[in-house]
């Protein structure tokens, strides 16, 4: 996965040359000898092609490209497998801290992390963001269960409802736990590779209901929606300063889920079980996707990736192009974005022994 020239070993090149002439190169001009060209980065996707993650990747991707010193080439590599944590584990057992092999992350690789699932074999600590990515999401239905909109939920009170899932301690924790709180009743399908093959199991109606980030639903679902095949019902919404759910600015006209459940139940959603869905909630989508590098990357090659990022988030395409494929959310750089990732990553011992108790409980996980 390393290639044999890294920029960095022809920046420790540059720099012994100057020691050997007599003459020191300052950090400035270390990091404008960082070069990237002729090389070949892979961005490693932790999920199948199509999902909301996905999306993000390829849609970054070609915009760093032109940003970084010498415009390498950046090829989404997509390791689905174990709710996204092989592709995680690949990155932290193999990647080289020279810039080449980056690693994209979503909520389905933070929450086993923070739950303790015994596939992870990787470590939080050991990584630096470079751009955290919030987002939201959207909960659809097939038009064959004959509902319109969050208002005609209460319909849906007794009549099994199929979810394919990619693993109960994913990002599907969200979606799960929101459906038990709302008091629906779930046949989750586990064993999706992300969330693009949960959408294609909707879209061939073995399941009837799912939801997408915030990415995936504009750039695949949308059309379904158009077709009149996908029924939109609400999005999670977003948290404000006071942690109370809002609606999610890229979906104005969906009522949230704490609006939704209202609509179904007659009354405002309370209890541990929403604040612990709200907790997961914010951990979840507040960063959702992630870029990163190895923790001991140079700092120079650190500087020349948050710089292009910085460029990319700042280019008229991206300005053109985001707000239909990624939605209405603010992009954090560099340190706002390690700080972005540090809240995150912050669940109280509670709301972590009550989430895997009930985990437990439903669906038989084992930690």
């Amino acid at each position: 996965m390393k290639s044999k020239t890294s920029p960095y070993s022809k920046l420790i090149k540059g720099a012994a040359l100057g020691v050997a002439c007599g003459v020191g190169l300052s950090v400035s001009a270390m990091a404008q000898a960082v070069d990237f060209s002729g090389e070949r980065v892979e961005f490693i996707m932790p999920f199948k092609e199509g999902g909301g993650s996905d999306t993000w990747a390829r849609f970054f991707a070609p915009l760093i490209s032109e940003q970084l010193p010498g415009q390498p080439a950046i090829v989404v590599k997509n390791i689905p497998g174990g709710g996204s944590t092989k592709g995680a584990n690949i990155f932290q057992q193999r990647a080289g801290n020279d810039g080449l092999t980056v690693l994209g992350t979503s909520g389905s690789t933070q929450f086993p992390y923070l739950l303790g699932d015994p596939r992870v074999n990787y470590e939080y600590k050991d990584w630096k963001a470079v751009l955290a990515s919030p987002t939201g999401g959207v909960f659809y239905v097939s038009a064959d269960l004959g509902i319109k909109s969050a208002a005609d939920l209460g319909k849906l009170k007794g009549v099994e409802v199929k979810y394919a899932s990619q693993g109960a301690t994913s990002l599907d924790l969200i979606p799960l736990l929101a459906m038990d709180i709302m008091g629906l009743d779930v046949n989750a399908i586990f064993g999706m590779k992300g969330r693009g093959a949960g959408r294609l199991a909707f879209e061939r109606g073995e399941v009837n209901v799912d939801y997408q980030t915030s990415s995936a639903y504009l750039t695949k679902v949308l059309p379904l929606v158009e077709e009149g095949k996908a029924i939109p019902i609400m999005s999670w919404g977003v948290l404000d300063e006071d942690g109370n759910l809002q609606r999610d600015p890229t979906f104005p006209d969906l009522p949230h889920f704490a609006e939704a459940y209202e609509m179904m139940n007659g009354k405002k959603p309370s209890g541990v079980e929403f604040k612990v869905w709200k907790t997961f909630f914010a951990a979840g989508f507040a960063a959702q996707k992630g870029l990163f590098l190895p923790k001991e990357t140079p700092d120079e090659v650190v500087d020349a990736w948050t710089e292009a990022v910085k460029k990319a988030v700042a280019t008229e395409s991206f300005k053109a192009r985001s707000e239909d494929v990624l939605g209405s959310y603010p992009q954090a750089v560099g340190k706002q974005a390690q700080k972005a990732f540090a809240v995150a990553l912050d669940i109280t011992d509670g709301d972590k022994e009550w989430i895997r108790n009930w985990l437990t409980e439903k669906y038989g996980t084992q930690f």
